[in-house]
This record gives structure tokens, sequence and C-alpha cells, in this order.
């Protein structure tokens, strides 16, 4: 009996070590996850203001439609990753958080309303998959498709907005909210 129960014991340490990341490793996919975060907001940012110049909100929410998602998995296959925006409040249904996405962008507001430094995460999951999440704050730029309708949305643009995302989640953000996160399983 003694001898089940100790390799029980080492069974369960064996498994439970295979779910950590070493101090090097956390440093290692927080370095990785930050580059990757910042190129994917590099590149969405350059296409969205590219379009924005164009032609405003017209432009850029059919953008946002058709090519956000395209550009967001084109980096993913780049960096032999899966990257995604979500938000609680989302725009896009593809961007649904998961439950542990929820918890992060849950964790972010609690610590944002406290007035704490928000940083990003990196985790292990039971499937021993790597998760980098890192907030998404909004500026002053996002409010003209993500602010209040009648102040920095316009009704013409809420209503484009309206009209391509119809359960749309994604206004009345200010300056300074959180408004959701980058979400980056590594492969």
């Amino acid at each position: 009996m003694f001898k089940k129960v100790a390799f029980l014991i080492t069974l369960v340490s064996l498994i439970s070590c295979t779910n950590s990341l070493s101090k090097q490793e956390k440093k290692d996919y927080l370095q990785k996850g930050k580059e990757i975060a910042k190129a994917s907001f590099k590149e969405l940012s350059n296409h969205l203001m590219s379009q924005m110049q164009m032609g405003g909100p017209a432009q850029a929410v059919p953008f946002c439609n058709v090519q956000a998602i395209p550009v967001t998995e084109s980096l993913s296959n780049k960096y032999n990753v899966t990257i995604k925006r979500t938000s609680d409040k989302v725009r896009n249904p593809k961007n649904t958080p998961t439950k542990r996405e929820q918890e992060v962008i849950s964790t972010y507001k609690a610590l944002k309303a406290k007035g704490e430094k928000l940083t990003p995460i990196v985790e292990i999951d039971a499937a021993n998959k790597k998760h980098f999440y890192a907030p998404i704050i909004v500026n002053k730029k996002c409010l003209s498709c993500h602010g209040t309708k009648g102040e920095e949305l316009s009704v013409k643009t809420d209503s484009l907005i309206k009209t391509m995302y119809p359960k749309d989640l994604a206004v009345d953000y200010k300056i300074g909210d959180v408004r959701g996160a980058w979400s980056i399983t590594f492969n």
C-alpha cells in the first residue's frame, strides 16, 4: 500500500511540475509576447490609421469588419502563435473572450480601478499551452469608433457600426479605460 501511495505522490508531483514555467521560461515568453503584441498593435494601427486618413470612420469601419481578423491571422502565422484581441464588450462576436480571457480582463479592470499598474501575464494551462495576456488601453484615436455616441462617436459612425455589427457593445469608453486584452497562445 505504501508503495502505491508513494507512486501516486511521485506521479502527481511530476505532472504538476510539467504545468509550470521556470523563471527563465516566464521571462522568455513575456519578452516574446510583448514583441508580438507590439508588432500586432503596430500592424493593425498602421492599417487603421491609413484607412482613417483615406476616408475617416466610413472607410475604417468596413476595413475592420473585413480585414482586422485576417491581419491578425497573418501575424499569428508569421509568429507561429494564435493572436486574439478580446474584450468584455465585443464588437465582433468572433472576438468573444474565453472564460480565462474574461477573468484576465476583469482583473485588469479591477487593478485599474485601484490605480495599480497593469502588467502582462504569462501562464501555462492544464493542456501545457503557454499564454500571454496584456491589457488594451483606450487612447484618444480609439474614441471616434469606441467613444460615447453624440460625443466622440458621431451618430453617422454609430449607425455604420450598428449596420456591420448589429450586436455591438464596444462603445462608451473613455481615454485610459481597459478596452480588453491581447491574448497570445504559443503553439
